[in-house]
């Protein structure tokens, strides 16, 4: 952390989450192939897209504190991550449908940390008073719980019938 203020806390977590978002748009394409079903694949893909949009609201946020974006490794999300590419290890020895719910149960890991993320940081900006940055970052988190819905709608609606 820069300092010991909230400040420094928000600018910390800014590159903590600018992280993140790089390691899922780089994570995302080969979960989104991994996957067998159509509206899971899709749901993947539409969320690659959300993320690169998540990338540069971050990147806009780091504009307005006159700072160049700047990642910091998030042990927590590579973990997450890590889990989840161990997947495509196991992918011949293991049914489409059980991947399926193995990538969901992983991609919703992620988002709900991303929720939690993003919703502190919403609330460090409106504790500084930055509305531009609380409005980037609760559309964001807005976006990572719409996400997180529609994943499970998937796995209740079609994906884990398939394995019960």
């Amino acid at each position: 952390m820069e300092n010991n203020d909230l400040k420094g806390l928000f600018k910390s977590d800014l590159g903590y989450m600018y992280y993140v978002e790089k390691e899922i748009v780089k994570a995302l394409p080969d979960i989104a192939d991994a996957s067998s079903d159509p509206e899971l694949k899709k749901a993947f893909v539409e969320h690659l897209e959300r993320s690169k949009t998540h990338l540069e609201r971050l990147e806009k946020i780091f504009e307005t504190l006159d700072l160049k974006p700047r990642a910091k490794k998030s042990r927590g999300i590579g973990g997450l991550i890590k889990e989840g590419k161990e997947l495509f290890d196991k992918k011949d020895d293991i049914s489409p449908d059980v991947i399926d719910a193995a990538l969901i149960a992983a991609a919703q890991r992620i988002e709900h940390y991303e929720i939690a993320a993003y919703g502190t940081l919403s609330t460090y900006a409106k504790l500084l008073g930055d509305t531009k940055a609380a409005g980037l970052l609760t559309k964001t988190l807005d976006e990572e719980s719409e996400a997180d819905a529609k994943l499970t709608r998937i796995a209740v609606k079609r994906v884990n019938p398939k394995i019960s």
